[in-house]
């Protein structure tokens, strides 16, 4: 005798399309967010900045052995100074330019090209980034492309050189890409002038009703009269008679 009671069957309860969706999501989700990129990807001109190129490991059977990246050509920088990673070398690449650039500090005539690191290993599942500090930022631009190349242990050198392009569909191996603008002035909140105007509010009608009492008091004090003391008796005028 078959059982009342029996467990509903997933494939039951879902449609086979929405399956093959939600498999095609769980998949393809992490090649998505496997890109080289620059964080943060956006600083305002004219200054210094922080950045670091995250490089996250996209196989399965192989470690990232070495990471370059070049540096803008269009836009060389002045200033770059690479911060240690434990494990790793790095190896800072610098060329003479055609024409120097002026700064604060005077003319520079080389600027860095490339920086590679090598000797460390980024395993499967891993991502590790690489801090530079960079300036003075461009103020010519609103972007810099950093073109980088991963290199893994079996030998396969992935190109990011593609550069995205505004309105068109992310390339399949997008640039590094730091966009470079002025930050957005905070907004004052509205709560601000609407507290003032009522705590002004309150002072001003607590001081019109203080006002208003002294009045009306001083109105009662001048119209009751005045309270005398028990009417002394005549004295008594002794007759002569």
């Amino acid at each position: 005798m078959p059982s009342r009671f029996r467990r509903p069957l997933l494939s039951h309860r879902l449609p086979a399309a929405a399956l093959a969706g939600a498999a095609a999501v769980l998949i393809l989700a992490p090649a998505a967010a496997a890109h080289v990129t620059i964080q943060p990807k956006t600083s305002e001109p004219g200054g210094y900045a922080k950045e670091a190129f995250r490089v996250p490991n996209e196989r399965d059977n192989a470690s990232t052995v070495q990471v370059e990246v070049a540096f803008p050509a269009d836009h060389p920088l002045a200033s770059v100074a690479v911060q240690p990673v434990p494990g790793w070398t790095a190896t800072v690449h610098k060329q003479k330019l055609a024409t120097p650039l002026k700064t604060d500090d005077g003319e520079v005539t080389v600027a860095v090209t490339s920086i590679v690191w090598k000797g460390g290993r980024i395993e499967p599942g891993q991502f590790q980034e690489f801090p530079v500090s960079v300036g003075p930022l461009p103020t010519n631009t609103d972007s810099l492309v950093f073109k980088a190349l991963q290199t893994y242990s079996d030998g396969t050198v992935v190109r990011w050189i593609d550069v995205p392009q505004q309105g068109a569909p992310e390339p399949e191996h997008p640039a590094p890409v730091l966009t470079v603008r002025q930050a957005a002035a905070p907004a004052v909140p509205a709560a601000r002038p609407d507290t003032l105007g009522r705590v002004l509010g309150s002072a001003g009608l607590a001081a019109g009703v203080a006002a208003i009492g002294w009045s009306l008091s001083s109105r009662r004090r001048k119209a009751v009269p005045q309270q005398r003391g028990p009417a002394e008796k005549p004295a008594k005028v002794k007759s002569r008679v």
